[in-house]
């Protein structure tokens, strides 16, 4: 078995991150979807307060009970005292306006953490997944983690002022694509302009209900393509946004915070100038799409004597505009032969491309089909015809 190396296709120059990108913003970082380029970083792995953003991390977690079959949309979580609307805590912080004793919908907490920013929805959800706010934190860790944000740290799940309330614009950019991507079936959810919620238990609540019903992201109503994700902002951090938005079937994630600009609506005016300069300096080139034959492998021992190579999901690279397409080559890295037996989606070797020796963009490829083993039998004929010389 040996490690070889295939120029599939010769091609591109790629864009490295913008210097040249002007934000009034502490920091800002910019992304695209498919290819992972990043356009602009300012900062981008400066530890800062995430204020109500942290908040992704709270859904994140919930999004994969949901996922794994432990929650529904339509189960009830019950409201306990720490998430009261009579909680000092909540007095000048963002709520849905909950009572303890009573219950809420998987569906109606969700939307009442993305559209309403319910700091008392993040403490119901903790309660519920850790039995305290404090243990759910420890989830929050161990989830980051996982998903390689190796320098966030979390105090609470709602955002509000912690000392352990830390994280970067490319881990927030980070926690973005992971819901995006793995919760695909959940995210519209994100672009929910207005929510009222039905259930409130008194009077004062009705009407702050009656009040507070629009989503904090103005750039949902600003930017046509915007459908996600949360705003943050507390005094000494300033106001913070992640936010994506798919033009043209492109996606560009962005990331801002410790911005002064004094309101959301003005939060979200630099945000849409940040994806602006994205979609207006760059552009993408589609090698191959998911599921495309990108290789035929050798395989030892299979029922099948290859096993073709694709991508999970399109190989990309993002250039600026003003690039011309040369001087890149594809290349494809895998084990010849590959042992049988193989599965379908098995990462059997990686694509990636390169320039002047760098790499600049790569994915792993997977198996398009499975290949079973052969029996004993076929082994024995293959070892024979090895020795012969046979093919």
């Amino acid at each position: 078995m040996k490690k070889k190396i295939f120029i599939l296709l010769l091609s591109i120059i790629t864009t490295s991150a913008h210097a040249d990108f002007s934000t009034s913003a502490k920091s800002a970082f910019l992304i695209d979807h498919e290819s992972g380029a990043e356009i602009v970083a300012k900062n981008a792995d400066e530890l800062m307060p995430p204020s109500s953003m942290i908040k992704l991390m709270t859904l994140a977690v919930l999004f994969d009970e949901i996922k794994a079959g432990n929650l529904s949309m339509d189960d009830r979580l019950t409201v306990s005292e720490n998430a009261d609307y009579n909680n000092p805590l909540w007095y000048p912080a963002s709520k849905i306006c909950l009572v303890a004793g009573q219950t809420i919908s998987v569906r109606d907490t969700i939307l009442g953490l993305i559209v309403l920013s319910g700091g008392d929805a993040s403490v119901v959800v903790a309660e519920k997944l850790a039995g305290s706010e404090s243990a759910f934190t420890n989830l929050m860790q161990d989830k980051a983690r996982e998903i390689g944000m190796t320098q966030s740290t979390f105090g609470n799940a709602s955002g509000l002022p912690n000392p352990n309330n830390l994280m970067t614009s490319r881990e927030l950019a980070m926690l973005a694509e992971y819901i995006i991507t793995q919760h695909a079936d959940i995210y519209p959810m994100f672009a929910t302009k207005r929510f009222e919620f039905k259930e409130h238990q008194t009077d004062w609540c009705r009407e702050w209900g009656r009040t507070h019903t629009m989503n904090y992201n103005k750039l949902l109503f600003t930017m046509p393509g915007a459908d996600g994700l949360k705003t943050g902002h507390t005094e000494d951090g300033g106001y913070g946004m992640v936010a994506s938005a798919k033009i043209g079937g492109r996606r560009l994630v962005g990331v801002i915070n410790g911005f002064r600009g004094g309101s959301h609506d003005a939060l979200a005016a630099e945000m849409k100038k940040l994806l602006n300069y994205g979609y207006t300096n760059t552009k993408n080139k589609v090698f191959y799409n998911a599921g495309d034959d990108i290789a035929e492998i050798p395989v030892w021992y299979g029922r099948k004597k290859t096993v073709t190579a694709t991508v999970s999901k399109p190989f990309t690279i993002t250039t600026d505009k003003s690039d011309n397409l040369n001087d890149i080559r594809v290349l494809a890295r895998y084990n010849d032969p590959l042992p049988a037996p193989i599965k379908k989606g098995q990462k059997i070797g990686e694509i990636f491309a390169e320039r002047n020796g760098q790499v600049i963009a790569r994915a792993p490829l997977i198996a398009q089909h499975k290949v079973g083993k052969t029996q004993l039998f076929g082994r024995v004929i293959k070892n024979i015809k090895v020795m012969l010389g046979i093919k």
